[in-house]
């Protein structure tokens, strides 16, 4: 009878994760001292991965995220070091697009400021100010898994959907049409992020860009805190350049307490929590645990499709 991996996870093991894998595993966590001589980690983004981090535990033969990014893991280090590093593509996409969703209903009808009104017992919008979106343009800044939903999404509410993709040559969806970032930026009533955090795209949305975007924009970002300069969106919300932001990422992240972004009535903030419904937290580690096994065995990292 073969011996079942060892895997070593670092957040505690429940009940769900030993059904789900059925004797294939064995797992152990979530402290440092526990990782011991597991030849895999399923890990999320509690610790950085560095060189110095990976000379800890030579026997380590893969790491496999519980999320989509790498953020938190040097991927040169761990080759150097002769680690395999896989992600689940797959694992946050329905919940990530319906939060991406959740976030841009939510500011374009002035969620907050209209449950403040409750709140002080009145009744009525006030002044009428919230954007119907039938008919208006939405622009999604990169079109893979989780912007392709929401792009499915936003065509159901009448919306017209715009992107920006420099690595596609057609889009893969009927009736949304490729653009350059700067005909996204002018057209877009709804801007939705969903680019990695590289170095090309830090601070992709900052003073120069909220400029050139249409007075009175919304912004949602469910991808990465950095791609949006928050300096730069503090003093566009003031201008009324931007009308509203929904973010579930932030640079940094968290937010101190007391920042500007938080407690206004044109952003809601929420707490990285976009791939976080109870479906999808058992998705992001299930694929993450088949990935570890597949390479175990040998066999490529799989991507598994929700």
């Amino acid at each position: 009878m073969t011996e079942p991996h060892v895997i070593h996870l670092d957040r505690p093991v429940i009940d769900a994760d030993i059904e789900y894998l059925d004797g294939r595993a064995t797992l152990i966590g979530p402290d440092d001292d526990t990782l011991g001589d597991a030849p895999a980690a399923v890990i999320g983004v509690d610790y950085f991965w560095d060189a110095e981090r990976f000379a800890k535990f030579p026997n380590l033969k893969v790491i496999s995220r519980a999320g989509i990014g790498y953020d938190n893991v040097d991927v040169a280090a761990a080759t150097a070091a002769g680690v395999v590093v896989c992600n689940g593509p797959d694992s946050p996409t329905v919940s990530t697009a319906e939060h991406t969703m959740m976030l841009m209903l939510a500011i374009t009808k002035e969620l907050p400021a209209k449950q403040q009104r409750s709140r002080e017992g009145l009744i009525g919008p006030g002044e009428a100010t919230s954007l119907e979106l039938d008919g208006q343009v939405l622009g999604l800044v990169g079109l893979g898994r989780i912007a392709k939903r929401v792009a499915v999404g936003a065509q159901a509410f009448g919306m017209t959907v715009i992107a920006h993709d420099p690595f596609l040559e057609q889009s893969p969806i009927d009736g949304v049409e490729l653009v350059s970032l700067d005909e996204l930026w002018s057209s877009s009533a709804v801007i939705s992020l969903h680019a990695p955090n590289t170095p090309e795209t830090r601070h992709l949305v900052n003073a120069e860009s909220i400029a050139a975007m249409r007075p009175g924009v919304y912004l949602v970002n469910c991808a990465r805190g950095p791609l949006i300069d928050p300096d730069a969106l503090i003093a566009g919300l003031d201008a009324g350049q931007v009308a509203g932001a929904g973010l579930d990422v932030t640079d940094p992240e968290p937010l101190p307490v007391g920042h500007p972004l938080l407690g206004r009535d044109d952003v809601i903030v929420t707490p990285h929590i976009a791939s976080s419904t109870a479906v999808g937290r058992r998705r992001l580690y299930e694929h993450a645990f088949e990935n570890a096994i597949a390479v175990l065995e040998g066999q490529p990292a799989s991507i598994v499709t929700s």
